[in-house]
């Protein structure tokens, strides 16, 4: 009988612990992981879509792609793409007769840019370049040209940016979240400052960008989604929400500036100031 209810004790035990759900373990830290794959000429990949939500009508502002190239304390060199989401259809029977910047809000951008230098080409920018030059050069330039104000705020492959971060972070499906102030990260990242957005106001700086990370098994970001008020970035009305995906963390890159004889340093017009872009775009997304 002594045996018989132990091999039912037995039996028992096992099918509880067959039932019962493994705990899940807390996922790793993107702050180590991150850092272990900062190398110079290695490199991530990301596409990305910007939404604006305005009084309830939630619409894609903004498309991007692209790779980033590291360093071993951060970031060496970009090349993004990115595309408004409008078409020259969107523009209406007018549109043959509508401002070449106008049209040219239908076109993609492309940004490379190596250190603090960058090289933008397409879009808005085509539409000043010389004759027989695709680039524009601009010194302390923007990170992602005009489209890259719309984009991702919080750069991941900064070490200072992703351990603020983490100071508040917490644990959350699949990965963490949390919350930064426009202000604390326009302190920490040297990307963010050069978004191509001058210095937030008092106010802005105080808005709370909100953010959820997922992170795959070995702690390394696959999705970072990021959602503040537009206020933010342009006293615009409504919120923003960026959604970036990551993909290939370490694998080999090498971006390099354009052919040089196919660099502008100067518009058409002999300018080479580039602030005729960023005043022609006041008031877009607001």
């Amino acid at each position: 009988m002594k045996r018989m209810l132990a091999g039912v004790v037995l039996a028992t035990t096992a099918t509880l612990v067959a039932a019962t759900p493994a705990m899940a373990a807390a996922p790793k830290n993107p702050v180590v992981a991150v850092k272990k794959h900062l190398a110079p000429g290695k490199g991530v990949k990301f596409t990305e879509r910007t939404t604006l939500d305005v009084e309830g009508d939630r619409k894609i502002f903004v498309r991007r792609s692209g790779t980033l190239q590291f360093s071993k304390s951060g970031i060496a060199a970009s090349d993004s793409t990115g595309k408004f989401n409008i078409s020259l259809k969107d523009l209406g029977a007018d549109a043959d007769d509508a401002p070449e910047l106008l049209k040219a809000l239908a076109s993609p951008e492309r940004t490379i840019r190596v250190g603090t230098t960058s090289y933008l080409s397409g879009g808005m920018w085509a539409t000043l370049l010389p004759e027989g030059k695709n680039w524009f050069k601009h010194p302390k330039g923007p990170t992602g040209g005009v489209t890259g104000i719309y984009s991702q705020p919080v750069n991941l492959a900064e070490p200072a940016t992703l351990k603020t971060l983490f100071k508040s972070a917490k644990p959350a499906s699949g990965g963490y979240a949390g919350k930064i102030t426009v202000g604390d990260l326009w302190k920490v990242s040297p990307w963010f400052r050069a978004t191509g957005l001058s210095k937030p106001s008092a106010k802005a700086l105080k808005s709370t960008i909100s953010w959820r990370l997922a992170v795959n098994s070995a702690g390394l970001p696959t999705r970072l989604v990021s959602t503040f008020p537009m206020s933010a970035l342009s006293g615009g009305k409504g919120s923003v929400s960026v959604d970036t995906r990551f993909s290939g963390w370490g694998t080999a890159v090498s971006i390099k500036a354009p052919p040089a004889d196919e660099v502008a340093t100067e518009f058409e017009n002999g300018e080479d100031d580039a602030s005729v872009i960023w005043d022609s775009l006041a008031g877009v997304g607001s």
